[in-house]
């Protein structure tokens, strides 16, 4: 499952490596096999990442993650399934790798193509935390479904952001408070639906975006306006319907197996939850 934490803020404090750490604890729920820090103090950030270890198992696959240069680093939760094919034509241009994590893959994918051209390109489930040391900016992006939870805000000068708000709750920084407005919308909708959280100034990054800030020149309690990177409708205006019933089943069967297909690559033993419903019924 893995999860990731971090913040921003010129004046560090005392003990940011502490900080950091418990930020971590609090998600160790989350990543069992491995954890790892990094701190850039001139930039007042932090980041700290507790690792499942699905993907090359090694060391090469620990993170927080640098790329090959140096420029990027990333803190990274989830699976891009086609990191293999992703990969051989990455491979095909030039790059090596150190190891075979999908982790590495992206880090290559965005210094060689671009995180904008990068992103439509990974098929997944993913959020991350991106830091290029060239631009001096943060970048959080969450994939197209937003299956993978993302949370970010202002408390006081410090921006925190995270996979879960529990790693939020225990930096020095956090204010808390209930969002009003969530409430509303929870007993109404028995959900709390993005951009909006359950704390006030906290904010879910919604699905297929990213949102950049500007290190060193982020205003606090300002939030920029994420960017979509992706949209549904897209697929339906570029798409052309099957012409027959028996084309859409042949061409469902050919689409579940490729999925399949990609989700079962693992260093370690897979296992599936079959509940009986449609979805699992097909598969």
């Amino acid at each position: 499952m893995c999860g990731f934490a971090g913040f921003v803020n010129r004046d560090v404090g005392r003990a940011p490596e502490a900080t950091l750490e418990g930020m971590g604890a609090a998600i160790a729920h989350r990543g069992p096999d491995d954890s790892g820090i990094w701190l850039k103090a001139d930039l007042g950030l932090g980041l700290v990442h507790r690792r499942l270890a699905i993907q090359d198992l090694s060391p090469a696959g620990a993170q927080p993650m640098a790329s090959a240069s140096g420029r990027f680093v990333i803190a990274f939760n989830g699976e891009i399934y086609n990191f293999r094919q992703l990969r051989a034509e990455l491979e095909k241009e030039g790059c090596t790798f150190r190891g075979h994590s999908d982790t590495e893959v992206m880090l290559h994918a965005i210094e060689r193509w671009g995180l904008e051209e990068s992103l439509p390109k990974f098929s997944g489930m993913f959020a991350f935390a991106l830091v290029d040391l060239k631009s001096r900016d943060l970048i959080l992006a969450r994939d197209r479904m937003g299956e993978k939870p993302l949370y970010y805000g202002w408390q006081g000068n410090t921006l925190l952001f995270g996979s879960e708000l529990k790693a939020l709750r225990v930096h020095p920084a956090w204010q808390g408070g209930v969002e009003p407005g969530a409430l509303a919308l929870l007993l109404r909708h028995n959900v709390i639906p993005a951009p909006i959280s359950i704390h006030k100034g906290i904010l879910k990054l919604p699905p297929a975006s990213l949102v950049r800030f500007p290190l060193g020149g982020a205003s606090p309690g300002t939030l920029p306006e994420p960017q979509r990177y992706w949209r549904l409708e897209d697929c339906f205006t570029e798409s052309r319907a099957p012409e027959s019933f028996e084309a859409a089943s042949d061409q469902l069967e050919a689409l579940l197996g490729n999925v399949i297909e990609d989700q079962m690559v693992s260093d370690v033993p897979l296992g599936a939850f079959l509940s009986g419903g449609i979805d699992s019924s097909t598969v």
